[in-house]
């Protein structure tokens, strides 16, 4: 799995298709939750803390929906995993070269 939390990621399918986002979280081994992107609407009752009524909340996507953006370039990637000397795996970025960190 070569996207992480905190990853910038793009949309490549479905109603936020193009859309850019952060990773929030890890939902399962291929799901993820991306900040603005895939919302829906869920009717909630009010309960002690909380108030009721209808919110929106970001349901998570399947990782084949996301690409990676690189920080340098600004372009959506699928990153070449590279070994450095010490043995560590890295992710490359294919247009420009960079490590994505």
């Amino acid at each position: 799995m070569w996207l992480k939390k905190k990853d910038k990621v793009l949309v490549l399918a479905g109603r936020d298709k193009g859309k850019r986002g952060e990773i929030l979280d890890r939902a399962s081994d291929e799901m993820f939750i991306v900040a603005k992107t895939n919302l829906v609407k869920r009717h909630q009752k009010p309960k002690q803390n909380e108030k009721g009524g209808i919110i929106e909340k970001e349901m998570p996507m399947h990782q084949s929906k996301l690409m990676l953006v690189c920080g340098k370039c600004d372009s959506a990637t699928s990153p070449k995993i590279q070994f450095l000397k010490d043995g560590e795996k890295v992710r490359v970025c294919r247009n420009c070269g960079e490590m994505i960190e």
